[in-house]
């Protein structure tokens, strides 16, 4: 290769870097992140979370047929990476998504009317945003993404969107432990993008889409198994303590008195696993059924696994909406499967979080309880709230909002679990 293409591509690589940096000063940090390499007949463009990798022929080729490229896959690669979408691949679609986040980081491209990143294809472009936006409910990866999986795009549609939106190779996301920058890292640089974006758009607004997938970057996702835990309660089961068995002893009776170990092992343990909880579901107008539905599913498929369970457990369901509806107690695995398949939904009036939490204090005096550990309240959000702290832990759950659920009392955990598709085959 010339010395001339080699130095002709940094300098279309320079210009582009500083003209972002110009007119996009909350790109600052991120554009510091990202370095850039060259490497001969690549023929692709290639980033590793903190290398982006060019041919320097194939830049200049697609320079001379359009002069905003550069910035265009610099925009490209930098939203992939404050955006997040490396970084949440486990067990996604990765066609769907791949193409999805490509989509995602264009039109955000677009709704910043950056002169310097514009294209001759992007009217064309827009027009197929606008359809999508309306099929889709809008254009963040996450809910394009949920849009393919219900309605799969035809061969001829993917080979449309990627001629029009894909301009990095994404092989490195499915090798997280190679990439040069971590998943935290680019989740601070989008954090600092988003609280300079509030001082930069009192003279111009970049992106209504870039805040929005910004919002879903930042946003804690919770592994629900995980979150269970606060709910958990220590008690025994009957099973070898392994801890406190010395296996020693024990083989050196077998071996030296006829099969007779000198230590039985202990029959039971301590372990956290559910024992007493309510699971409230709000089942009025707003809450609709399919999304209440996608929330049991969940939880059920959770307490499906046996390290979760005792034996016997003690779980409240609560249906209710200005008041309640029903409550079913579930004893064993055998009750939640049952309730699974047969169970109705009961209410859709308006909403009023009050009568719950009477109710179940009402519970409690009557010794239902043996450990109240805490209240699941399933809602959209939107009701009276008690004024008083329970004694025991409240979480109130939301499933696939934007980030925009109404808060919560300061004493309860409020949580915004990723939104599922949902079962038609359970519950009517």
């Amino acid at each position: 290769m010339s010395q001339s293409v080699s130095s002709l591509a940094k300098e279309v690589i320079r210009l582009a870097h500083d003209g972002i940096l110009m007119n996009m000063r909350f790109l600052d940090v991120a554009l510091s992140k990202l370095r850039l390499e060259e490497k001969e007949q690549m023929g692709a463009f290639v980033f590793d979370g903190a290398v982006l990798f060019y041919d320097p022929r194939l830049l200049l080729a697609r320079y001379r047929a359009e002069p905003h490229f550069m910035v265009r896959l610099y925009l490209h690669v930098l939203l992939h990476c404050i955006f997040y979408h490396g970084f949440q691949t486990d067990k996604l679609e990765r066609e769907y998504w791949d193409l999805a986040t490509d989509i995602a980081v264009e039109n955000t491209i677009l709704e910043m009317h950056f002169h310097l990143a514009q294209l001759q294809s992007d009217m064309l472009l827009q027009g197929r945003m606008d359809l999508l936006k309306k099929q889709a409910g809008g254009l963040t990866a996450e809910k394009i993404y949920r849009h393919f999986r219900i309605e799969p795009p035809s061969s001829k549609a993917v080979k449309e969107w990627r001629a029009l939106c894909h301009y990095d190779e994404h092989l490195y996301w499915d090798k997280k432990e190679e990439l040069t920058l971590s998943g935290e890292e680019w989740r601070k640089v989008s954090e600092r993008i988003r609280a300079d974006l509030k001082s930069f758009s009192r003279d111009r607004n970049p992106s209504e889409s870039m805040e929005e997938n910004l919002r879903e970057a930042v946003r804690e996702k919770y592994d629900y198994t995980d979150f269970l835990r606060r709910f958990m309660v220590m008690g025994e089961t009957i099973q070898v303590n392994d801890d406190e068995f010395d296996y020693i002893y024990y083989t050196y009776g077998l071996s030296h008195y006829g099969n007779m170990p000198l230590v039985e092992p202990l029959e039971y343990k301590d372990a956290n696993k559910i024992r007493d909880f309510v699971i409230a579901l709000d089942t009025s107008a707003s809450c609709r059924g399919e999304v209440v539905q996608a929330f049991l599913k969940k939880t059920y498929q959770i307490m499906q696994q046996r390290e979760n369970f005792f034996r016997k457990i003690n779980v409240h369901i609560i249906q209710c909406d200005h008041e309640v509806r029903s409550d079913t107690v579930i004893t064993c695995e055998e009750d939640f499967d049952r309730f699974m398949k047969t169970g109705k939904l009961t209410g859709f009036g308006s909403t009023d979080f009050r009568p719950v939490f009477a109710y179940v204090e009402n519970l409690q005096r009557e010794g239902a309880f043996e450990n109240l550990k805490g209240l699941l309240y399933f809602t959209d959000g939107y009701g009276i709230y008690p004024e008083q702290m329970p004694d025991y832990d409240t979480a109130f759950i939301f499933l696939g909002e934007d980030g925009e659920a109404p808060a919560v009392p300061p004493w309860a955990i409020r949580i915004i679990l990723p939104e599922e598709e949902p079962s038609a085959e359970r519950f009517s």
